[in-house]
């Protein structure tokens, strides 16, 4: 039985849709949503940055460049953040998925599903928060969707806020959707779905926090 891969309507009947999944013989649309997605990730991104979010330092460096150079570095910076969408939905959506196909034998595609959400609802999240960027001024790390603003009135070290504000409460959601999905479709034992998923979802966020942390460092370097 073919299972065709449609992204919006799984949110409507997420079980039922599972239980397709697990039955299907044949895998359907499966690459062309996963092209989309990356698509939209990279537009994404790009209108982050043509929208000025997270190019403070470019801001700082105006008094020490030409107009030329100036309106360069800004072009430079959007085509990084597109590539950086880019390659942000693919790593989402393939990695994990090989990942948990070696843990749990189930068929490489139908996690790439499970995934396709996941991305669907981190790119949302992203969504949510350009507003809050824009209107509020608050960076991702402190906002009020994440932990990071907790964790910025008990901790000192940017780190650790990174790490706290890449918790986020669409993070939670995408946890508890993979371990329904994962433990639907294998015959692993419970904690052992948990734990796999809580480990690489902890390595996860402290890539985020590690990158965030030398981010601003490694970009302003680049157009010194």
């Amino acid at each position: 039985m073919p299972y065709h891969v449609q992204l919006f309507k799984f949110f409507t009947s997420i079980y039922d849709h599972i239980f397709r999944i697990k039955r299907a013989e044949k895998i359907t649309n499966l690459w062309k949503t996963s092209l989309l997605l990356i698509l939209a990730s990279a537009l994404i991104y790009g209108w982050m940055a043509y929208l000025g979010i997270g190019s403070t330092f470019l801001s700082s460096s105006m008094a020490y460049l030409s107009s030329g150079e100036y309106e360069t570095s800004k072009l430079w910076f959007l085509l990084g953040r597109v590539v950086y969408g880019a390659s942000f939905a693919a790593a989402v959506l393939f990695v994990p998925s090989m990942i948990y196909q070696l843990i749990t034998g189930i068929p490489y595609q139908k996690l790439i599903i499970m995934q396709q959400i996941v991305l669907a609802v981190l790119l949302l999240e992203r969504l949510i928060w350009i507003p809050i960027a824009i209107f509020i001024g608050l960076d991702w790390y402190v906002s009020p969707l994440s932990f990071g603003v907790i964790a910025s009135y008990i901790f000192e070290i940017e780190w650790f806020i990174y790490f706290f504000g890449a918790i986020t409460l669409f993070q939670l959601w995408t946890i508890w959707f993979q371990f329904r999905f994962l433990h639907a479709m294998s015959e692993n034992e419970k904690r052992t779905i948990w734990i796999f998923i809580i480990l690489l979802h902890l390595l996860g966020w402290v890539l985020a926090a590690t990158i965030s942390f030398t981010d601003s460092y490694m970009i302003s370097r680049w157009f010194e």
